[in-house]
């Protein structure tokens, strides 16, 4: 039997599902529907181009290929992909924006010390 301890989860939303609520993992999550909340990952977060969240999203890497209505916080790096729209302020360390990404909203760079919050 596998030791599932150093096994992170990865969790899809795939396209046409819809969420309304929070989204808590410890692993990685991809989301290609639509969320409407928070979603908080432990591990990578990203958005596909079919992906769509009206919330806050927290991430240790964040990746948003479609759109995001809310404040963005990766403890590590976030990449705005070509088609993706951003609408809110985003926190990072390191910050990737690609040519033709929508982006209206502030950025802070700084450090981001993980808290001890659960996710």
């Amino acid at each position: 039997m596998a030791d599932n301890s150093t096994i992170k989860n990865l969790n899809l939303i795939g396209a046409g599902t819809t969420v309304d609520g929070k989204i808590r993992t410890q692993g990685s999550i991809r989301i290609d529907g639509k969320v409407t909340g928070e979603v908080h990952a432990a591990e990578n977060l990203a958005i596909g181009l079919t992906g769509e969240i009206d919330g806050g999203v927290n991430g240790r890497n964040v990746t948003v290929g479609g759109k995001v209505k809310g404040n963005i916080t990766s403890v590590d790096k976030l990449v705005m992909e070509g088609k993706s729209v951003v609408r809110g302020d985003v926190k990072a360390a390191k910050l990737v924006i690609d040519e033709g990404a929508v982006f209206d909203g502030r950025v802070t760079m700084t450090e981001i010390r993980p808290t001890g919050q659960n996710y």
